[in-house]
């Protein structure tokens, strides 16, 4: 296994110590000869190998200065956690932190690559109650132990075909602050068909992050999520999401979106969003069977690829004339990153974040709402199938076969339990596709962090 990873992109030469984080802009002959220090060649073996391209007294210049980076800690350095992670994992005793409120099993559009069935996740439509929801922020209290800042997601469905129960759920949630000394952080996901001046003023007050759906280009957007009769939603929605951005100061929304292998020229999606105003983009790949002809397929992913490349240096081009903006997949932590322990087992679904269903089932995650062998129990009896919780949080980095030599896998945690489990029938598996992708989008945020820092 490389203990690096280098690649060429916008004309640099990027080296990635993977097991340190540490970045470095290497000239030509570094790039070349790094693989083979690596291997323990010496001086006179690289110059036998490759004297013919560069000098001795280059070869042995680059040769010092990565040692230096190496007794540095910089370059080269060992993987730390591999041989602790058993007991880390073990003494670990985490708190659910998170809840997922499916506040509404139903919808208003009939988007068509929806994981969620128009709301229905495999069963039936339904409201969540005030009194199951109370009952799910009861168990969040009382489960997060000594933890003090808990996140609730109001989700669907369309969670705004519930609003009354919503805004009751958050008064509950503020009365009970105070007396258990906590602080809920409250989100909300919605496809804008019901936004009104009243729920963007209340999410302006009580809502930390809103996530507007929205995908693009208005033929885009209108292919892929319209109304059941078959109107388009984009002339209804983007014009409030527009307003409501602005009401939020560009700031605690994304306006997220998903592309399919109908767009994928996306990029085009991503800027048109940019010059609607959008600062807070998340434009994601559809996950789909394969048998969906929507799904992307691995012949798509050459052409995704070198569109991630087109977004980066535009990106660029507009940072540097101040007319730049985020992209949810290229935003990643140089400086330090997220804990030990999310860089080993990311999103912490099934243990620190769980989903709810109307009717007061728990699933690890909204992913899995609907698949009943990962039902784990539910807010009146609490959790009656701690296994589940046990498995979950087995799912690790080292847990994972194809995680182990992987780069990016103190970036991206291993990826998504969800979509291992439906693409390879094991939440330690993993989806290749989307493994690969996500390689492709650390590149480009490190080469956009470098370039930008020029």
């Amino acid at each position: 296994m490389s203990l690096i990873h280098r690649y060429q992109s916008n004309g640099m030469n990027i080296v990635l110590d993977s097991n340190s984080g540490c970045i470095h802009l290497v000239d030509k002959v570094t790039y070349e000869i790094l693989p083979m220090i690596e291997q323990g060649l010496s001086v006179d073996e690289i110059c036998e190998k490759c004297g013919s391209s560069f000098s001795r007294e280059d070869i042995q210049t680059a040769f010092e200065e990565c040692r230096t980076l190496r007794e540095q800690g910089m370059l080269f350095t060992q993987d730390a956690y591999e041989k602790v992670i058993d007991a880390f994992m073990e003494n670990r005793q985490p708190v659910v932190k998170a809840m997922c409120l499916h506040i509404a099993h139903d919808c208003n559009l009939a988007c068509r690559y929806c994981f969620a069935e128009e709301g229905e996740y495999h069963g039936r439509r339904a409201m969540m109650s005030f009194e199951v929801g109370k009952k799910a922020l009861d168990f969040l209290i009382a489960n997060s132990g000594s933890r003090v800042n808990l996140e609730v997601d109001f989700f669907g469905g369309e969670p705004l075909m519930n609003w009354d129960v919503v805004k009751q759920l958050v008064a509950y949630g503020r009365s009970q602050e105070e007396p258990h000394h906590k602080k809920f952080r409250f989100t909300l996901t919605t496809n804008g068909v019901l936004l009104n001046d009243e729920i963007m003023d209340f999410c302006n007050r009580e809502m930390g992050n809103v996530v507007m759906s929205v995908d693009g280009r208005k033929e885009v957007h209108d292919h892929m999520r319209p109304f059941r009769k078959g109107a388009g939603s984009y002339d209804l929605v983007v014009p409030k999401f527009r307003t409501f951005a602005e009401q939020r100061n560009q700031d605690r929304y994304y306006v997220r979106g998903t592309f399919t292998h109908y767009n994928l020229d996306f990029s085009k999606d991503v800027l048109h969003l940019a010059d609607l105003g959008f600062k807070q983009i998340s434009i994601e790949p559809v996950v789909a069977p394969p048998e969906e002809d929507y799904a992307i397929r691995p012949e798509d992913v050459p052409y995704i690829k070198e569109e991630y490349d087109r977004l980066a240096l535009e990106m660029i081009k507009r940072e540097k004339e101040g007319r730049g903006f985020n992209f949810f997949h290229f935003m990643i932590d140089l400086t330090g990153g997220p804990c030990v322990y999310k860089r080993l087992s990311g999103c912490g679904s099934g243990t620190e974040y769980l989903a709810v269903t109307p009717w007061g089932d728990f699933y690890p995650c909204h992913q899995f709402v609907g698949e009943e062998s990962f039902c784990m129990g539910n807010v009146d009896d609490g959790i009656t199938k701690p296994e589940i919780s046990q498995k979950f949080a087995g799912c690790h980095v080292y847990a994972k076969p194809e995680c182990r030599d992987c780069f990016a896998r103190f970036y991206c945690s291993g990826g998504c339990a969800a979509n291992s489990w439906h693409f390879s029938g094991d939440i330690n598996g993993n989806y290749a596709i989307g493994c690969e992708l996500q390689r492709k989008r650390i590149e480009c945020a490190i080469m956009i962090k470098a370039a930008l820092a020029e």
